[in-house]
């Protein structure tokens, strides 16, 4: 599964700490970016995958998991800290749960919105990730 948990540099200071994320952070151009926040207790995002889309998610404030799957394994990853983000390549499936209160899910994205490279059936994931 090509997934990657990347550190992001984190400038310390005792005026309050910095976090840049640059095309050293993540491996592609950044097309688009938009956050995730007020996600009502037990709601879910996600639950779609990406033809061609690779995301990098980081947890600005408070966690949430992310399930992942391949087609062949799931995988839970647990996001929590604004320093660390979740590099996903296409083709994996992802759905967002568990959402803290105050949780905000920012997502840098490789292109913008384009509804033709959503995969938006579990079942249709399955049939083209297992051929």
């Amino acid at each position: 599964m090509e997934i990657k948990i990347v550190n992001i540099p984190k400038i310390e200071d005792p005026r309050g700490n910095l976090s840049v994320i640059e095309k050293e952070v993540v491996p592609f151009e950044i097309k688009r970016v938009y956050y995730l926040y007020d996600v009502p207790a037990g709601a879910e995002r996600g639950g779609h995958a990406h033809k061609k889309l690779q995301q990098f998610l980081v947890a600005l404030s408070g966690s949430f998991d992310v399930i992942l799957n391949d087609g062949k394994e799931e995988k839970i990853v647990t996001l929590n800290k604004p320093f660390e983000g979740l590099l996903i390549t296409n083709g994996i499936w992802r759905e967002l749960k568990n959402f803290s209160s105050g949780a905000v899910c920012l997502v840098v994205a490789s292109d913008v919105f384009e509804e033709a490279d959503y995969i938006r059936e579990f079942e249709d994931f399955l049939a083209i990730s297992t051929k």
